[in-house]
């Protein structure tokens, strides 16, 4: 299961404003009513996009999304906020997000990548395109915005915004808010830049604070145990793909937004390849469908990828040392 920090739960709430019941909504995803403003507080990713839902079902959420986002505080991210203010440039306040987001959320991963006219700031997030996950989607690069003119000297404007899914009935409150064209129905979720923008000095830029603020929240995402939210989203994109055969890494870092050698790169800072990421999900889906009896073991073959169940049994075999038949009977007795 994902999650999001609660702290986008509390500003959605307050941005839709007293036309939904704020108690109430904050309950559903786990936030008592007096429960401090903390984004180090996780909420189920699931329950926030169905909590958004709900709002849209009470009022009209067009611009409710700009609101929000547009609401967020650097003082409110806690170090990391205080590291994106002490970062010198602005493409290192950004690049600052790219490494340690894995500290307020487990279902997104940022990606800095330069391309024709300068560099794109992209979000990339897995999952089906629900309404809930597209209103945070659209929150979260009002709020990537939001944050930067927080730390630049001057009136700040991308070149254009990218948004992966259809427009809302209306997007002037977008295009108002950014400054620039948004275009929806586009291949990622991002904000392009200028290299000159992203080079300008930070107000507060400070060297030798960064540093000392960095090493904390290296020592703090040196503690975080669980997957990264990149691995977690790849694992689920190659399972959905196994019952078409083998998934292809250009498939599926198309599938998650990514180019095939950014796709690489990136597994390869978890000290992942995606040959030995698709073995590992094959192997994991495998021992979860073989504890499940409905399952036929050619029915499993399938599921994992596998034109034969004579090859589904041999790799078994490698992985686990038993046939999955024997595996089979092994976890019914248990």
């Amino acid at each position: 299961m994902g999650y999001v920090t609660s702290l986008f739960a509390h500003k959605v709430v307050a941005a839709a404003g007293g036309r939904v019941d704020a108690a109430a909504m904050l309950a559903s995803v786990g936030i008592a009513p007096d429960d401090p403003w903390d984004a180090g507080k996780m909420v189920p990713a699931e329950r926030y996009y169905d909590m958004l839902e709900r709002i849209a079902d009470q009022i009209d959420v067009t611009d409710l999304p700009v609101r929000t986002g547009a609401s967020m505080r650097l003082d409110e991210y806690g170090a990391l906020g205080l590291a994106f203010k002490a970062a010198t440039t602005l493409g290192t306040s950004y690049a600052r997000v790219e490494r340690y987001a894995r500290l307020w959320t487990s279902v997104v991963e940022y990606e800095l990548r330069p391309v024709t006219g300068g560099t794109l700031f992209i979000l990339h997030r897995a999952g089906e395109r629900r309404l809930g996950m597209r209103l945070s989607n659209e929150a979260t690069l009002v709020s990537a915005v939001a944050i930067a003119r927080q730390v630049c000297p001057m009136p700040l404007a991308p070149e254009e915004v990218l948004v992966r899914h259809p427009a809302p009935r209306s997007i002037a409150a977008h295009e108002d808010w950014f400054g620039c064209p948004v275009r929806f129905g586009a291949e990622l979720d991002a904000i392009l830049y200028t290299d000159e923008v992203l080079g300008r000095p930070n107000i507060l830029g400070d060297e030798g604070i960064s540093q000392y603020l960095t090493s904390h929240l290296d020592a703090e995402l040196s503690e975080i145990t669980r997957e990264p939210p990149l691995v977690m989203q790849a694992r689920a994109a190659i399972a959905q793909a196994l019952n078409e055969g083998a998934p292809k890494l250009a498939e599926i870092a198309g599938d998650l937004g990514f180019s095939a050698r950014s796709f690489h790169r990136r597994l390869s800072e978890h000290g992942m390849t995606f040959q030995s990421l698709t073995e590992e999900t094959r192997r994991d889906l495998a021992e979860g469908l073989l504890r499940d009896e409905r399952h036929s073991l050619a029915e499993i073959a399938f599921l994992t990828g596998f034109s034969e169940q004579s090859a589904f049994t041999r790799a078994f075999k490698r992985w686990v040392g038993t046939t999955p038949a024997t595996y089979r009977k092994e976890m019914a007795r248990r």
